[in-house]
């Protein structure tokens, strides 16, 4: 059975690609949510393998929910999504926890090197 993956992203195209690529290479999509608070909300809910979650989001960004997915669960598995030049941001996602990034636009080998990387 493929892995358990929640998308967080405020654009819901970008989810519709992410889920696109994540479904067409075997892997599970759970659910999706388009802010922090919301990815929180359904991390609880699904607990899932991997979220992929994007970076700047409306309510809650997704550094600060990373921060509290994190707290929540410490074996919590993220990946962070940010368009060029977010670097600061993305050193911040990776020192609250996330295990990788992932670049927009998104090359779909980019985006399953990065998930199989990190959850096999």
């Amino acid at each position: 059975m493929g892995k358990n993956i929640l998308i967080v992203d405020d654009a819901a195209f970008m989810r519709m690609m992410i889920k696109d690529i994540l479904t067409k290479n075997g892997y599970n999509v759970v659910g999706e949510a388009e802010n922090g608070i919301k990815a929180v909300e359904k991390y609880n809910e699904f607990k899932p393998d991997l979220v992929i979650m994007d970076i700047t989001m409306p309510e809650m960004d997704g550094i600060e929910a990373v921060k509290t997915i994190k707290g929540n669960d410490s074996n919590a598995v993220i990946i962070m999504c940010s368009a060029m030049g977010q670097q600061a941001m993305v050193i911040e996602s990776i020192q609250a926890g996330a295990k990788d990034f992932i670049v927009k636009p998104f090359q779909a080998e980019r985006v399953i090197e990065a998930v199989s990387k990190v959850i096999g």
